[in-house]
């Protein structure tokens, strides 16, 4: 078996830089360019973000999912509501968003609070999903433990052939939540490690303060 000492991996950014007369005063026209270049690029899952939160007890838990939307400031993913997540948010809205994107050497981590968008449009978005998807979301009791994937193959075939010539719909238990951010920081890698990190913090009038973070 081949040894690697992940402790001697090393790699130096060089791909860019962010400068502080450059920003603007809002977080979202940036994270909207900066997606936008990610796309650009061809990178594999532009949209892909961890989501944080914390359970009753305290203990933090991250998955991915993708980003579907960003409006009136707000960062719009769907799930089941019945999820892990899904339950811990209703418990706590406190949210973590963190986007990665290393082909261009740049992250970005979100902090806010999530509710959950109003049912029609959960019902818009579910209806553009591809149909095999919509099926899909039907039948997966997500985050809880089943007995095989012919289990859900089963319940995917059975659940396809009620929907025959038929609108199929959203179910209750599925749709999409909002974050509302109040904390946003950018992070740009740069040469021997001097990486370039500015934090966004919400201000209670509504205004966002900028500062520059030590890397």
């Amino acid at each position: 078996m081949v040894k690697i000492n992940i402790a001697d991996i090393r790699q130096e950014y060089t791909k860019g830089g962010l400068r502080e007369n450059e920003l603007p005063g809002d977080p979202l026209s940036l994270f909207s360019r900066w997606l936008q270049e990610a796309i650009d690029a061809e990178i594999d899952e532009p949209t892909a973000v961890i989501v944080g939160t914390v359970s009753p007890e305290g203990k933090p838990s991250t998955r991915t999912v993708l980003l579907k939307g960003l409006h009136d400031g707000k960062f719009i993913f769907y799930t089941n509501y019945e999820s892990r997540k899904g339950k811990q948010l209703e418990q706590n809205p406190h949210i973590s968003l963190s986007f990665v994107w290393h082909a261009l050497e740049r992250q970005v981590h979100i902090e806010g609070i999530a509710t959950k968008v109003p049912p029609e449009e959960s019902d818009e978005y579910f209806r553009k999903r591809p149909y095999k998807s919509r099926i899909g979301a039907r039948i997966s009791p997500q985050s809880r433990p089943i007995k095989s994937r012919m289990q859900l193959i089963r319940a995917f075939v059975k659940e396809a052939a009620h929907w025959i010539g038929k609108e199929v719909e959203r179910p209750g238990n599925w749709g999409g939540y909002a974050v509302t951010p109040n904390r946003i920081e950018f992070w740009q890698g740069r040469p021997n490690r001097l990486h370039d990190r500015f934090l966004y913090i919400l201000k209670e009038n509504g205004e966002w303060q900028i500062s520059r973070l030590a890397p």
